[in-house]
């Protein structure tokens, strides 16, 4: 008897409670990279940060395992689509594609460049968050080990 073990695949619901933010930055080479943060928004959560905690790693487990920053980030091939203007995220196993908020110049980073940093945010934060709340949240989650990493690619 065989057995395949597959990562499981989000379902929907987490998909429509997630927020996503995107922006360009300086990488440490000096080369300008494209930056995706995902979280679970709060209002639509309704369940504990620990569930919230268990549905992002189970997204994280989806793409095929994000890491800790300190650990070799890696790679997830053909998660993001873009199409016109608009940047599309691919979750294997989903029957949806999450829409990233894009700027025409993030868009066309991703293009030239074929990927962008993805950030899973493993406590929840409104897609209404502003630029310094963003900032607040990345400082927090990041010094206390509630981000993982992985960089998204289109090809």
């Amino acid at each position: 008897m065989t057995v395949i073990l597959t990562p499981p695949s989000p379902e929907l619901r987490l998909l429509v409670s997630l927020a996503s933010w995107t922006w360009p930055a300086t990488g440490p080479d000096g080369r300008e990279v494209a930056h995706i943060l995902i979280t679970h928004t709060p209002a639509l959560a309704g369940v504990g940060v620990g569930t919230v905690e268990a549905r992002m790693r189970r997204l994280s487990d989806s793409l095929g395992g994000l890491t800790d920053p300190r650990e070799v980030v890696p790679e997830v091939d053909q998660c993001l689509q873009i199409v016109g203007d608009q940047v599309l995220m691919h979750f294997p196993g989903a029957s949806r594609r999450l829409r990233l908020p894009t700027r025409r110049s993030w868009t066309e980073l991703v293009a030239r460049t074929g990927e962008a940093v993805l950030l899973l945010g493993l406590d929840p934060l409104p897609q209404t968050a502003d630029a310094a709340r963003l900032d607040t949240y990345l400082d927090a989650a990041l010094s206390a080990g509630r981000l993982l990493f992985g960089r998204a690619r289109t090809r």
